[in-house]
């Protein structure tokens, strides 16, 4: 095996190892949409939702080695992990019942829990670190690596499956690489994921044949908020080790945008939210070449706004060719 080929294996392995760890909160948020729109309750509030969970993690993690100082230090970033989840689940939680049982618009709920997500969090981080920028005074928690040895030696998926160091990627990284099987399973091969698509689909006809369409509706709502609620952690407790002040950068827009990019399925879903994912690469990469920020923030919105639509000219294409058919059959007649 030639030197050239090693370092050309290992270059792209690292590109395609930091493109996954930058895809990986949108993967996990854009699940969560994919879930809730498959349920006719689309989830705005993937946004606020990542803060919250983002926020409470570290807070969680580093109060805990605090208050119990003798418990084993790999407890403590499993702590925040499930304060961020229970967390994310909660604003989810408030969305419904907003929704469902208030009767409030699910578009105007999710924007103002994303308003309220971002004010909140701020006014909780000066209250307790007395810094409205981020928790660098606190003592912060990281949630564990994973590396698998047997692909160590073989270039390209060494590097890329594994990460450039030896501990290789957080463990959410591969998470959010499951998810995709795992969730084509529980929305295809399952009857929970067959009323789910048929309550989004036609929820009077769900209804009259006995299906619960305001409690699936509810745990659509739910999950959804527990994926955006991991993505978040995984900013602040794997991407970075601390809570920075609307450290989501609009990566739970950009997993909205994943979910209509990728045709409400999850592969499309997967390989969108991996394109956006490439794109925050790409735009931290000019960033070190003195290129201006400004352009360098306008990088992933503008390839999300090019990306809907071409979708949208390729749905629209789809329709026509459809009425074209239909139009046939009809003259055939």
């Amino acid at each position: 095996m030639s030197t050239e080929f090693i370092v050309w294996g290992t270059f792209f392995g690292s590109l395609i190892a930091a493109i996954l760890r930058a895809s990986a909160p949108i993967i996990l948020a854009a699940f969560g949409g994919l879930i809730s729109d498959l349920a006719g309750s689309i989830n705005i509030a993937l946004e606020g939702i990542m803060l919250v969970a983002a926020f409470f993690g570290v807070i969680a993690s580093a109060y805990s080695a605090i208050w119990f100082p003798g418990v084993p230090l790999w407890v403590h970033p499993w702590v925040g992990c499930l304060a961020g989840l229970i967390s994310g689940v909660g604003i989810a939680g408030l969305l419904a019942v907003f929704h469902l049982e208030l009767g409030a618009d699910i578009i105007v709920s999710g924007v103002g829990i994303n308003i309220l997500a971002s004010g909140l969090t701020v006014f909780l981080l000066v209250s307790i670190t007395g810094d409205k920028g981020s928790t660098a005074t606190l003592t912060s928690y990281a949630l564990p690596s994973l590396h698998i040895p047997f692909v160590d030696g073989i270039p390209f998926f060494g590097t890329a499956l594994n990460g450039d160091g030896f501990l290789g990627h957080n463990v959410v990284v591969y998470a959010a690489l499951l998810a995709t099987p795992m969730l084509s399973l529980l929305l295809y091969r399952t009857r929970f994921g067959l009323r789910l698509r048929a309550v989004g689909e036609n929820p009077d006809a769900a209804l009259a044949a006995g299906v619960s369409v305001k409690r699936l509706q509810y745990a659509a709502l739910l999950f959804s908020g527990l994926l955006a609620g991991l993505g978040g952690i995984f900013l602040s407790m794997g991407y970075l080790t601390l809570f920075q002040a609307d450290m989501t950068g609009g990566r739970g827009f950009l997993a909205l945008a994943a979910v209509f990019l990728g045709g409400r399925r999850p592969l499309g879903t997967l390989v969108a939210a991996v394109v956006f994912g490439a794109s925050t690469v790409f735009a931290a990469q000019l960033g070190s070449y003195n290129v201006p920020s400004q352009i360098v923030f306008m990088i992933p919105p503008i390839l999300t706004i090019v990306a809907l639509l071409f979708f949208n000219i390729r749905q629209k294409r789809r329709v026509n060719r459809r009425i074209a058919r239909a139009a046939s059959v009809l003259r055939q007649a």
